[in-house]
């Protein structure tokens, strides 16, 4: 019998920051499960070309483990090299269950655990269980008319082919997000023509990228230097939610600044058209990279907008809305993942054998964006509402880890065995947060993101500044929990 006292299920950040968390608390009855082959989840499996962070490195990092980057936004290869890091130093490899896809988990009311099956590694149990699958890890292909007759290479981003040699070839990549954005500069100068498939723009601000010579890769090194590093580039970046959501003001400043930068670098106003969104900065996730634009306006490259998009696919290529034949050898699939309604992907069991997709129905919610009625013992990390669109979802992260380390301590210390959250408290606190996201551009900025599930509501984003957030989640409100 496969028991522990605590399971996490994924190896990424989150995995990584609840195991070693667990750790420091004394706790090394835990185990992870993971559904790849490898350890590490979204940095060492998106390892598309041009593939990087869009947070300074520095704070896109776990607090207690520094490291001394290359260059202020890391690329995949460093966060790779980062993630073993970590793995390494902490001992975390020898707690890793690898192909362990998990199929269903069920909360067991008489034994108070959870069982957890997966395919081919049988059936775990634990008191705790910790979801750290992360929102961005269950990727979306729309379907097009006669997409299967296809008789090219297709993959989507996230499932890079690297067997397969783009050079040379026709392409064509649908979507014009983060990833693409990365994609398309990366490849563009080795194909023979790329098509890029947009549904609508977006804005897009400059990369202030910068290498770390070696005296300031040595200074890296020291704690507090990094400490104090760390500390001068929240604070930049948490001034970003005055535009989100308390000035009207500021979010046209920051608008019309990546006006200015789509106007300098795209010259052409028939393009300048084509890029510049309909909807208000910040709606959807914003681009950052100074070479996008550039990569456009190679002659080798052919921009589609939603009036040229795609009727239907063949053998041979893409059928466009406005009558042309793309003759293709590969289709690239920049078409985001499923972050709301998907954000736990396996059919979840809780008291009295409710299901968790009927209680997210209408949409996802939790407490603290991390727990839930009904379902005791259970910890989502970036569950709903938790997602930070001005800085580093590490700094989430870890904040969700002082709630979930209280709640295991706190059963520990009363030597009882479930903790739930009471319905009036998850209620409270989503209709507080549903209240405070009305303020924000991301509920009032004139789009549909995937910030947002199929019942309108934003499901993505905390509307707040993030050290609110850290404020919530510090310490146990034991009045909002149910322990027996």
């Amino acid at each position: 019998m496969q028991t522990f006292q605590v399971l996490i299920i994924g190896s990424g950040f989150g995995g990584q920051c609840a195991a070693v968390n667990l750790l420091k608390a004394g706790i090394r009855d835990f185990c992870l499960l993971e559904r790849r082959s490898f350890f590490g989840g979204t940095w060492c499996q998106n390892t598309y070309p041009g593939a990087a962070v869009d947070v300074p490195s520095p704070l896109y990092s776990l607090s207690f483990a520094p490291y001394r980057w290359t260059q202020m936004y890391a690329d995949q290869a460093e966060l790779h090299r980062y993630t073993r890091h970590v793995v390494e130093h902490f001992g975390l490899r020898d707690k890793v269950r690898l192909e362990a896809n998990v199929e269903r988990i069920e909360w067991d009311d008489i034994a108070k655990h959870w069982a957890v099956h997966t395919g081919s590694e049988g059936t775990f149990y634990a008191q705790f269980l910790i979801n750290a699958t992360g929102p961005l890890s269950q990727p979306v292909i729309p379907h097009f008319e006669g997409q299967e007759r296809f008789q090219g290479k297709t993959f989507h981003t996230n499932n890079w082919d690297h067997s397969y040699d783009y050079k040379g070839k026709r392409v064509a990549i649908v979507g014009s997000g983060a990833s693409a954005a990365q994609v398309i500069p990366a490849i563009a100068p080795d194909v023979q023509h790329l098509h890029v498939f947009q549904r609508t723009a977006h804005w897009v601000l400059p990369r202030a990228d910068r290498t770390f010579g070696r005296f300031q890769r040595w200074l890296l090194g020291l704690k507090p230097a990094y400490k104090l590093l760390r500390w001068l580039i929240y604070w930049q970046f948490e001034t970003r939610v005055i535009a989100f959501k308390y000035s009207k003001p500021a979010i046209r400043m920051v608008q019309r600044h990546a006006l200015h930068f789509l106007q300098r670098q795209v010259p052409d106003p028939k393009l300048q058209r084509k890029l510049t969104p309909d909807f208000t900065i910040g709606c959807k996730r914003v681009i950052v990279s100074s070479t996008y634009y550039p990569a456009l306006q190679r002659p080798n490259v052919s921009l589609h907008s939603r009036e040229q998009g795609i009727a239907s696919i063949d053998a041979s290529g893409i059928n466009t809305l406005d009558g042309e034949h793309l003759d293709l050898d590969l289709i690239i699939w920049s078409t985001g993942y499923d972050a709301t309604d998907g954000v736990i992907s396996y059919p979840v069991s809780g008291k009295n054998g409710v299901q968790l997709r009927d209680v997210w129905a209408q949409y996802p919610r939790a407490y603290l964006g991390t727990s839930l009625p009904g379902f005791p013992n259970l910890f989502i990390v970036t569950g709903p509402n938790t997602g930070i669109g001005h800085t580093s979802a590490l700094f989430i992260i870890e904040s969700q880890m002082n709630y979930i380390l209280d709640c295991i301590r706190t059963l520990k210390e009363k030597d009882l065995r479930s903790i739930e959250v009471r319905p009036e408290a998850e209620r409270t606190y989503t209709d507080m947060i549903h209240r405070e996201m009305e303020r924000t551009v991301w509920k009032s900025g004139g789009c549909h993101s995937w910030y947002q599930s199929k019942s309108g509501h934003v499901i993505a984003m905390f509307p707040g500044f993030s050290f609110s957030y850290y404020r919530l989640t510090r310490t146990l409100k034991p009045a909002d929990h149910i322990l027996s």
